[in-house]
């Protein structure tokens, strides 16, 4: 069988961040046509830099919503990653099945779907981002 490979989002290198709040990005809002709820398999590819430490037991859990509804509960492993170093890796969402009925009310309540990114480094929570989603196509 063959996969279709599609880019349904890109977020842009936006150059020199320092005068940038570091809070700043810890929450995102996407919008996503209603076809994207019907993916069985998703790619997102995260680009990260690394301070002057290493980072061991680098973890993400990463939890979405809909409604107060838990949907799916994804982990990612890292690993360790060396001090300085600009790292690249791919995770794959294996969504599961949503009904009709489900997917209907995901599209008619934009933002009603959320999700919640936990990042731990040695078991211990070092950051938590938060996104809300839209499936209707527009803002």
């Amino acid at each position: 069988p063959f996969k279709t490979v599609q880019s349904l989002f890109v977020e842009r290198d936006h150059g020199d961040k320092k005068d940038i709040d570091p809070n700043a990005g810890r929450f995102v809002r996407y919008q996503f046509t209603p076809a994207f709820l019907r993916l069985r398999q998703v790619g997102a590819t995260v680009e990260f830099t690394v301070g002057d430490k290493p980072i061991n037991n680098f973890r993400m859990i990463e939890r979405h919503y809909f409604r107060e509804q838990l949907l799916k509960s994804f982990d990612f492993e890292f690993g360790f990653c060396i001090p300085s170093s600009k790292n690249t890796c791919e995770h794959i969402y294996e969504f599961p099945q949503l009904s009709e009925d489900l997917i209907h009310d995901m599209i008619i309540r934009p933002y009603e779907t959320q999700s919640d990114s936990f990042y731990f480094v040695d078991n211990k929570l070092v950051m938590h981002n938060k996104a809300d989603y839209s499936y209707s196509g527009g803002p």
